[in-house]
């Protein structure tokens, strides 16, 4: 062997080794993510957009929620056969109902503040743990794509309960809102009269893109990169690609009222998400951008205006 071909050999086998340790990084890399964005834990990432008040204009709505009489109701979940948890607190001689889906990370006793409040408007509150949170059973977070499913047999559930002249509403918020907008997109039993999405997402791939570039300060094209591959990775794990769990495909099978609320200073799930969900929606529909509320906060930043609108909209339809 001559002295090039030596020195080619070792150049070769410079870049096998470079390309070995750059996919083994990025390999790591996705596993982190993966875990992450899908497996349920404490996530500390988002301690960026964690919030709080010195004063809780809630306070009076989490007290009662604590304190009032739950039901606990239990099912298995439509897919994977999960245990799922819901909490159930009925009002006096109403045959309208609630279902109050949670965000990412959160669980059914979160919602206190927004079950007080359609208490006493009149509703039946139905308040599941989403599969992989709170004491619902999951090895992993759909962020609404298989949960649809899951929250048409909670309404099933509910009308063998509670009797076929229900009225029900789906409502819910961050994930719950994406949630509540992709359950809206299948077919649901005629009881489900309308839906509220507060501050959802248009899909998993475009919120997934955002964290990316807003969380980990990733360029744009790398960014992307990485969402494509963790999509791959979400279909070998999941069964969807990221881009398939999208909100705005799914409004636009919708025919039922939905009312769209997002805060206007919103840096987590931007608040230009809202505009293309509601311009795809093909049902009636109104649209609150309620402007100095960050993430989630549309009821804590405007509680009276929060309860009214609401009121008002299924006023139209319930």
């Amino acid at each position: 062997m001559n002295r090039n071909e030596k020195k080619y050999k070792k150049v070769l086998l410079t870049i096998g080794i470079v390309v070995a340790v750059l996919v083994a990084l990025i390999g790591a890399g996705e596993a982190y993510f993966f875990n992450v964005a899908f497996t349920p834990g404490e996530k500390s990432v988002l301690n960026k957009y964690s919030h709080n008040t010195k004063k809780d204009p809630l306070a009076a709505k989490k007290k009662w929620y604590a304190k009032v009489k739950k039901q606990h109701w239990y099912m298995k979940s439509a897919t994977s056969d999960y245990r799922l948890d819901a909490n159930y607190i009925p009002a006096k001689n109403s045959h309208k109902t609630v279902v109050i889906l949670h965000g990412f990370g959160n669980n059914k006793d979160t919602m206190g503040s927004y079950a007080g409040m359609f208490h006493e408007l009149g509703y039946n509150v139905l308040l599941p743990d989403s599969r992989a949170h709170g004491q619902s059973q999951g090895k992993r977070i759909g962020y609404g794509w298989p949960e649809k499913y899951d929250v048409r047999k909670w309404v099933e559930k509910d009308i063998a309960k509670e009797g076929k002249n229900q009225k029900i509403v789906i409502f819910g918020v961050s994930m719950g809102g994406a949630t509540t907008m992709m359950t809206s997109g299948i077919k649901m039993p005629k009881q489900v009269k309308a839906y509220i999405e507060d501050c959802g997402y248009t899909s998993v791939k475009d919120e997934f893109l955002h964290e990316a570039q807003d969380l980990y300060h990733m360029p744009k094209p790398v960014a992307t990169a990485a969402v494509d591959l963790l999509s791959l990775i979400s279909k070998g794990n999941l069964g969807f690609y990221l881009g398939d769990a999208s909100s705005v495909k799914s409004v636009k099978k919708n025919d039922k009222p939905m009312f769209f609320i997002h805060g206007g200073n919103d840096p987590f799930v931007p608040t230009k998400m809202v505009y293309a969900n509601y311009k795809a929606d093909k049902g009636p529909k109104q649209i609150w951008v309620a402007k100095k509320a960050t993430h989630a906060r549309s009821f804590e930043t405007y509680p009276k205006e929060y309860e009214e609108r609401i009121d008002q909209f299924l006023s139209k339809y319930l």
